[in-house]
């Protein structure tokens, strides 16, 4: 049998197994992240399982350790109260890459099983154990039951012979083999690889080529232990093993051999991480920023390499460099070998351990037309941000980001690339005079009684949509942060106006929570007094908003029409007649409403 076959058969309980057969095996390490935890804690809930065994099962809180997101914190609290009732141990967003801790806490040995919610949980090929990526709904029959079921595939045997040139690195390797057999052609295969190249491979540089079996649509990329893994593993934990290897007689589908002194170094193109070419042909490409990380390249001799290039240098003005440790154990070597006071003498911006890149909770996405050179093992359209992500070493990221442009550590320039401004700058000494838009003085509509005293800016439209910049798409989250109103947007109607209590619009600068009601069509809101900051985005967007004393005299109730004449400053309840005065527009109010916004004027 193959080492695939091998690891299933002893977790199924059989002698042997052949590929294409389906079995259920036991899973030794069951996993699940922020990503994916809290639907895995809704399927053990909603039917009312139990745990098969606790101490096998775990969270890894990677994809947000910032906590930077109103919804994965929600997430992430949920899997904490379930882990506190259950007794499941979690590695909270302090802790790093959920499948690099399966390894170096001694979680996962040679030979065992592991389930993640991590697509890249196959980087366990790295020890020689046999990882998957899975759903929610299969994680939380892996957590009830203790063992899913799974079909055995076909493997294919790598060999890689020759020489490895010394500054082909393992991202160089996994990119050469990628841009070989490209997306498709190892896809549901296990793949093993053999030669003295390959046992030379520290676990630092099988992670990294584990980690993009995916990329391949391998099933996993299995190394045979070398006893320096075997070592390391049992220094990590204390569980008894057995590494696994093949038998001399195993049955492969396939079996190739490559030269890896052909090898060249690589960068994948943008949008596919089988588009490979020689760095050569991209060489000079401009760049706006560089990212080093993920579960690929955030290991500890990834760092090492990093610093050597950025030592004694500076990223280039204009371009950004993100670095990210895989684990908290990487970030504090970095700490003690002294690697992060190189990062930051160089300009880089250092994250705690963490995806990054790859998700979108944390440091390393980037933005439209953004170019990136990244060491993460993805750059589909919009996985890592909106811009170009071009994949590469952590030395080649290194190395782009000090030239200003994709570049090696051995052609780095004297002087790095800079940005050339796109157009002619323009000074407009002599604004243009507009001239007045005749809007109404006198307004009417119905009211909203929202009497509550210091609604702040986050109870009108909450900060996890401040990235929202187009006054259109603002309407629907108009108080959907205030309780009791969070429908707020759906019933409201054009020509509505808001009437609430003392100090509105309470906290941060947003102009959001103001355009909110523009977007609704809503006409003006009538408040016992504002925030300083509010009243002067208000008034400053053309936004109608005035004071009261005393509105008691109206005798209103919801949805009341009332007219507001602006300049008089008085209301008045068109349904009894009954008018108060509210403190008039000022002069300059005016002016700007007239002209719709202060930029008009």
């Amino acid at each position: 049998m193959t080492i695939i076959e091998k690891i299933i058969a002893n977790h199924a309980g059989k002698q042997s197994v052949s590929p294409g057969e389906i079995v259920d095996i036991t899973i030794d390490v069951r996993l699940a992240r922020d990503f994916g935890g809290a639907n895995v804690v809704k399927n053990i809930q909603e039917n009312a399982l139990h745990l098969a065994d606790p101490q096998k099962t775990f969270f890894t809180f990677d994809c947000n350790p910032t906590g930077s997101d109103q919804k994965y914190a929600a997430n992430q609290q949920l899997c904490r109260q379930f882990a506190r009732d259950q007794r499941v141990k979690i590695y909270d967003i302090n802790a790093g890459i959920g499948t690099h801790l399966a390894i170096d806490k001694g979680l996962a040995t040679p030979g065992s099983t592991v389930v993640s919610t991590d697509s890249h949980a196959n980087i366990l090929g790295a020890i020689g154990a046999f990882g998957q990526g899975m759903g929610d709904r299969d994680i939380a029959a892996a957590w009830a039951r203790g063992a899913v079921w799974f079909k055995v595939p076909k493997s294919v045997k790598i060999e890689l012979t020759g020489k490895r040139a010394a500054n082909i690195l393992a991202k160089d390797i996994v990119l050469n083999l990628l841009s070989h057999f490209g997306a498709n052609s190892l896809l549901g295969y296990s793949v093993e690889l053999y030669g003295e190249v390959v046992d030379q491979l520290s676990l630092d540089e099988r992670i990294t080529i584990s980690s993009m079996a995916t990329e391949m649509g391998a099933i996993a990329i299995l190394f045979p232990p070398s006893q320096a893994i075997i070592k390391y593993c049992r220094d990590r934990g204390d569980q008894t093993f057995q590494p696994v290897y093949a038998d001399e007689d195993a049955v492969y589908e396939q079996t190739t051999t490559i030269n890896v002194s052909s090898f060249y170094n690589a960068v994948a193109l943008p949008g596919k991480p089988h588009d490979v070419v020689p760095v050569s042909e991209v060489k000079g490409t401009k760049i706006d920023s560089a990212f080093i990380g993920s579960c690929t390249n955030g290991r500890m001799e990834d760092m090492r390499a990093v610093a050597r290039v950025l030592n004694g240098r500076k990223v280039a003005p204009g371009v950004v460099l993100k670095i990210v440790p895989s684990t908290d154990e990487v970030w504090n070597t970095c700490l003690e070998e002294g690697l992060i006071k190189t990062f930051k003498e160089a300009g880089a911006l250092l994250s705690n351990a963490g995806c990054a890149g790859c998700a979108s909770g944390q440091v390393g996405q980037n933005g439209p037309g953004e170019k990136t050179v990244s060491t993460g093992n993805r750059n589909f359209a919009g996985k890592q941000g909106k811009g170009e992500v071009y994949l590469a070493s952590p030395v080649i990221a290194a190395a782009s980001a000090v030239a200003g442009h994709i570049t090696t550590p051995s052609d780095l320039p004297i002087e790095p690339s800079l940005f050339i401004p796109s157009k002619e700058l323009v000074v407009d000494d002599q604004p243009l005079s507009r001239s007045d838009v005749d809007k109404p003085a006198i307004l009417e509509g119905k009211v909203w009684l929202v009497l509550e005293d210091n609604i702040d800016t986050d109870m009108i439209f909450h900060n996890q949509y401040l990235a929202i910049t187009k006054l259109e798409e603002m309407g629907p989250y108009t108080f959907n942060n205030l309780k009791g109103w969070e429908d707020y947007a759906k019933k409201s109607e054009p020509g509505d106006i808001v009437i609430t209590g003392k100090n509105f619009g309470a906290g941060s600068s947003r102009q959001q929570a103001v355009d909110c009601f523009k977007a609704l069509g809503n006409l003006c809101i009538v408040a016992e007094s504002f925030g300083a900051i509010y009243e002067r985005n208000a008034i400053n967007a053309g936004f109608p908003i005035l004071t009261y004393n005393d509105l008691s005299g109206l005798e209103l109730e919801n949805r009341d029409t009332i007219r507001i004449e602006l300049e008089k400053g008085s209301v008045t309840n068109l349904k009894n007649g009954k008018q108060v005065q509210l403190t008039p527009f000022s002069e300059v109010q005016m002016s700007i409403y007239q002209k719709g916004d202060l930029l008009l004027m």
